[in-house]
Parts: structure tokens; sequence; C-alpha cells
């Protein structure tokens, strides 16, 4: 027969038999909850799905922030070079920009006045709805405005 490790016959003892007895099934209760931890598939499946589930939610906290950072930088990038084209522009073409937008806006004004007046009301609720979405989502509506103007401005650069 093979002995084990840990037999040896030297435990004559009743006394040394009943700890080497005692050893045994404290090793064999171990291995026994070591082999029922495998085999339990859905247990395992489980653990495995709460770690995915942690390192998505880290990273996608992760990459919320760094595109809130981005969003800053790309908003003083765009608030800068606004500025800066805005400082070359001479005085009379920034007077005559600034009559233009006040006449834009007082024909856009009766403008709304007079399709408020002829459309059919549930126009009108979808049409009051998309404004409030776009006043909630003014952020990235500004970034994404923002982006258009600069694959724009590179597009013209580098075909211009």
């Amino acid at each position: 027969m093979t002995q084990l490790p840990h037999e040896d016959d030297s435990a004559g003892t009743p006394r040394e038999l009943r700890e080497q007895v005692e050893r045994t099934r404290h090793e064999l209760a171990g291995t026994v909850e070591a082999l029922a931890a495998k085999a339990d598939v859905k247990a395992r499946a489980h653990d495995k799905a709460t770690e995915v589930k942690e390192q998505a939610a880290a990273k996608a906290g992760e990459l919320k922030e760094q595109a809130a950072v981005k969003a800053k930088e790309f908003k003083a990038k765009a608030a800068d070079a606004a500025s800066r084209a805005q400082d070359k522009l001479p005085d009379p073409v920034k007077d005559k920009a600034v009559q233009a937008g006040e006449q834009a806006r007082a024909q856009a004004a009766r403008t709304g006045r007079a399709w408020e007046e002829k459309a059919p009301e549930p126009v009108r609720a979808k049409t009051a709805e998309g404004a409030r979405m776009a006043r909630n989502h003014r952020t990235a509506l500004l970034a994404a405005g923002g982006a258009a103007v600069v694959v724009w401005w590179a597009y013209r650069r580098r075909n211009g």
C-alpha cells in the first residue's frame, strides 16, 4: 500500500493515532471545502460578475471625470479663441454685427409670435419640450457646437 506523507509507522500509541486521525480529518475538511468552492459555478460566476461590475463602475467614474476636465479645457480654449477673434475685429464691423444681431433678434421674435399663432397645439408642445431640453443640456450643446466649429476650422485650414 502507498503511504501518505503524514503517515508513519512510529505512531503506535492510541493518543498519537487519534492526533494523526484528527490532523487527517482537518486536512480532508479543507480539501473538501476547496473542492466545493471550485464546484460552485453559480457562486463563482456571481463573484466574477460583481467584480466586473465594480471595475466597470470605477472605469466609468474615471472616464466621466476625464470628460469633465476635457470639457472645461475645451470651453476655456473656445472662449479664448472667440475673445481673440473679437479683439481683432475693427470697431465698424463690431458695430454692424451688434446692429445685425439686434435686427435678427427682433425678426426672430416677430417670426416666433406669428408661428405660435399658426402652429397646431401638438407641434407647439413638442417645440416647447425641445427648447426645455436644450436649456437643461446647454453645456453639452455648447460643447458639441464648439467641437463642430473646431472640426470645420481644421478642415478648412487643411483643405483651404
